[in-house]
């Protein structure tokens, strides 16, 4: 499997991430995208993946939650960013309006300049989008035509807004909110119509971590969510579309690669 998003530069995992990339490659993910998402975030991923380049590479953007802080600097930050070969995508950026942390018109410019920098690199974008989808999509669809492969992450919306970025060749990526029975329920029925080879997963860790984890596992892992954790949301979809976990696991994998153009090795006859 490949998680492919997980925000492994967040001070929670400061005191243990070896260990958290050992319990992974055990729960048979084979390559984590890191998310960018702040001018620290994307230093911290990049040198991060470098640590283990087989396994981790890395996105560069700046969230809307921080779009005030926008400038200059920040987009030198992401091009430079977007240029090194662990860099796989420019992001995660796009509109917020759940929580409004920045003003939306500095959302909407950071989000611009962001695409921008995407059709200039010729980057894939991870995109984030919550409350927002009239504005978001408007601006996608402005800059659809000029971009590569496009991603909208964790994704929470409704059937009608799946196909509105299908309809502009979207991939969509599906976190541990399918496996929240009280608040995940409408997007159990949407992801049964989500094409195979659309479809991506993720575990946005530290967040979301899966209600359906067995209960010794929910009260050790606290709060917080970890790669391992994704054969669960695998399980979660799977159940979703009435099919086996065995060709999510397939399908998401090859559908990733694709995406963030990764080359993965192949695995032995043991699975090792």
């Amino acid at each position: 499997m490949i998680d492919i998003g997980a925000n492994l530069a967040h001070e929670s995992f400061s005191h243990d991430r070896d260990a958290v990339l050992a319990r992974a490659t055990a729960a048979g993910v084979r390559h984590i995208v890191l998310t960018g998402s702040c001018a620290q975030s994307n230093h911290d991923a990049l040198l991060l993946a470098r640590t283990r380049p087989e396994m981790l590479s890395c996105t560069a953007g700046l969230h809307p939650h921080h779009a005030s802080d926008w400038n200059d600097g920040m987009a030198r930050q992401i091009r430079s960013l977007a240029a090194d070969p662990l860099c796989r995508a420019v992001g995660e950026c796009g509109l917020d309006y759940f929580r409004d942390l920045s003003p939306r018109a500095d959302q909407a410019q950071a989000f611009r300049a962001q695409l921008e920098i995407a059709v200039e690199t010729q980057r894939p974008v991870f995109l984030h989008q919550r409350d927002a989808h009239a504005d978001f999509l408007s601006i996608l669809r402005e800059y659809r035509p000029q971009l590569t492969a496009v991603c909208v992450h964790c994704f929470t919306d409704t059937r009608a807004a799946m196909d509105a970025y299908l309809d502009l060749d979207c991939y969509i990526g599906i976190t541990g909110w399918i496996c929240d029975e009280r608040r995940g329920a409408d997007l159990v029925e949407t992801v049964a119509h989500l094409p195979s080879d659309r479809l991506l997963i993720e575990t946005d860790a530290p967040y979301l971590l899966p209600r359906n984890l067995p209960r010794a596992l929910r009260k050790s892992a606290g709060r917080r969510n970890e790669p391992a954790y994704l054969p669960w949301v695998r399980d979660a979809i799977a159940e979703a579309r009435g099919t086996a976990p065995e060709s999510i696991e397939a399908c998401t994998t090859a559908n990733a690669a694709r995406f963030f153009g990764l080359t993965l090795r192949a695995e032995s006859s043991t699975g090792a």
